[in-house]
């Protein structure tokens, strides 16, 4: 399969890639960053890993940039995994415009404008894909400060539970990965105390494991899972 996942660089992305490239797929990633990381993974799977570097704060350019230079409809998509996600974080009352603005540009409108082409590249190939989104716990559980972000994802669950429906009939599926706390560079600034505050608040009292998400999303693109769309998988350690 061949498969496009955003935020590819490092964290959920660049685990993502590697799963992916271990069962023998073909993985276009796209990122701001090019990381080391990759470049180690590049190396490891000659000619099954390709990179662009695309800011997803510009949803205007993305019909060019991605799917006229970088996946064009010779190439067969059979998955799309929305994982790039910026964090604007303040309480209400300290809302600034401008930065809403942004974060909704690389968080949202992005997401539904790739969303967008890829459906036109598998209506164009005939191909029942899969897509994932990568939403968050914050959606589903309040957490002071992240009401700026929460939303965002929130936006992006309804998104998807409509593409399900919208295009089931021709075996198109959409799927939300709804991922807890992880040790990634967007919970960085997070203290130690503030961490265990939040871990204690789950089931297994730990924070999520990046490569369970990962694995998630592996199965979700998989026709293992070719009964399953329109659903939000929790993998919290519990939260919810």
């Amino acid at each position: 399969m061949n498969i496009l996942v955003t935020g590819a660089s490092r964290g959920v992305g660049l685990s993502i890639c590697k799963i992916l490239l271990d069962q023998g797929h073909t993985v276009y990633g796209i990122s701001r960053s090019y990381s080391e990381e990759f470049r180690i993974l590049e190396v490891d799977y000659p000619g099954k890993l390709f990179f662009k570097s695309i800011d997803l704060s510009n949803p205007d350019e993305l019909y060019k940039t991605v799917f006229k230079e970088f996946i064009k409809n010779n190439i067969v998509l059979n998955g799309f995994v929305n994982n790039a996600a910026m964090a604007y974080d303040d309480i209400i009352t300290n809302l600034n415009l401008d930065k809403l603005e942004k974060m909704y540009q690389t968080n949202v409108y992005s997401p539904m404008i790739l969303t967008k082409y890829a459906i036109r590249n598998m209506l164009f190939n005939k191909t029942k894909g899969s897509i994932i989104h990568i939403s968050s716990i914050s959606a589903h559980t309040g957490y002071k400060g992240l009401a700026m972000y929460a939303s965002s994802k929130a936006a992006l669950e309804a998104f998807s539970k409509n593409t399900a429906r919208e295009w089931g009939e021709l075996g198109i599926r959409s799927n939300v990965v709804v991922p807890g706390f992880m040790e990634t560079a967007m919970s960085a600034t997070l203290s130690e105390e503030q961490k265990d505050r939040i871990y204690k608040r789950t089931s297994l009292k730990k924070e999520t494991s990046i490569n369970s998400v990962a694995e998630t999303v592996a199965f979700l693109l998989s026709s293992k899972a070719n009964s399953i769309t329109g659903q939000n998988i929790h993998v919290d350690s519990g939260t919810i």
